[in-house]
């Protein structure tokens, strides 16, 4: 996926007011299937597998023991024992290997890699599924499901997800028939969009990217994903998900977290008393991945939002500064810049 086509704002524009489509081949996918493939998932992901209807799509992290996010992931049921995840590009061989490790585990599972078997074309915008069912054989399937469908032609996994913050699918295909299937959505009005559109569309809806706002180095409390996680389901890290909860309930009632509680439980698995929050730069002045927060805090990601029209971004700053309107210094490049927290998401579709 190039940079950008034609323009970094006009590509953004046209997810938000009409269509735009990404060729995001480079995810990774894994196949899990047999009779211990619901177990297998139970045990790596951090959601409740077992609620995951056939057809159904299911977001979660993917934990070490400490509680640290390997991965973030999509998975869908596509049949009573058979499930396909969807992994990050950068990640996909350690996420596989990790599967398979844990698959030793399981008798009836296998774990095969399926990256080579499929394109991924996102189809996003508010004319995303209007252009969609035109070339479709049935109904296309609701958000957060997942479907086979015959599209131009082509045989395609129909997903109702996306990483824009606007409605759409985004559709796995074999690789040989994705340029067809590309050239009839451009033909139909999609327009072409590159990396650095997918970048601040997410963030304007403040999603998650891997590397930037989760890493090993902070569990998904910390990112303000503890809603993803049901650590009754003892996935692996479920114990350091759940102190890092218990943690974060005391310190916002004010509980002293001494040692030997859930705040020292946290502290001993190297966790940080932080929060990842939304923000936009009030004035001039656009923060970056790894500026510093004044005070304590870091930058994960920060760009211009052609929506908003000002520097946004995400950072990690300590829990008493996470509260929505706290006022925030950030040092972009030796300047200082003042910025607000935000609720999230940073952009709302009009009427929402």
């Amino acid at each position: 996926m190039p940079v950008q086509y034609v323009g970094v704002r006009e590509e953004h524009m046209a997810v938000r007011e009409n269509v735009g489509v990404f060729d995001v081949s480079h995810m990774g996918e894994i196949e899990t299937a047999g009779p211990d493939a619901e177990a297998l998932l139970q045990r790596l992901l951090s959601n409740d597998v077992a609620k995951l209807s056939v057809g159904g799509a299911q977001y979660s992290v993917l934990c070490r023991e400490d509680g640290g996010v390997l991965d973030d992931l999509f998975t869908y049921r596509l049949g009573a024992d058979r499930y396909l995840t969807v992994t990050n590009a950068s990640n996909h061989e350690r996420d596989l290997a990790w599967f398979r490790k844990h698959a030793a585990d399981f008798a009836g599972v296998e774990v095969a890699d399926r990256i080579d078997d499929y394109a991924m074309l996102a189809v996003q915008g508010p004319r995303a599924r209007e252009l969609v069912q035109a070339i479709s054989d049935a109904p296309l399937p609701a958000r957060m499901t997942a479907a086979n469908r015959r599209l131009a032609g082509a045989q395609v996994l129909v997903c109702g997800t996306g990483y824009t913050g606007e409605d759409g699918v985004e559709l796995l295909v074999a690789p040989h028939m994705a340029p067809t299937l590309w050239d009839e959505l451009l033909r139909r009005g999609a327009v072409p969009t590159g990396l650095a559109a997918r970048d601040t569309l997410r963030l304007e809806a403040c999603y998650h990217l891997y590397g930037n706002d989760l890493s090993t180095e902070r569990g998904p409390i910390e990112a303000g994903l503890g809603w993803c996680c049901r650590e009754q389901t003892g996935f692996i890290g479920a114990e350091a998900v759940r102190a890092a909860r218990q943690a974060a309930t005391s310190d916002a009632s004010g509980g002293a977290g001494e040692s030997g509680g859930p705040q020292g439980a946290v502290e001993e698995i190297g966790r940080r008393p932080e929060k990842l929050v939304a923000f936009a730069i009030e004035g001039p002045g656009i923060a970056r991945q790894g500026n510093e927060v004044i005070g304590g805090g870091e930058v994960t990601s920060g760009t211009l939002s052609p929506s908003l029209g000002v520097g946004i971004g995400m950072a990690y700053v300590p829990a008493a500064s996470a509260a929505v309107g706290t006022r925030l210094e950030i040092d972009v490049r030796g300047k200082i810049r003042p910025a607000v927290v935000k609720q999230k998401p940073l952009y709302r579709k009009k009427g929402v």
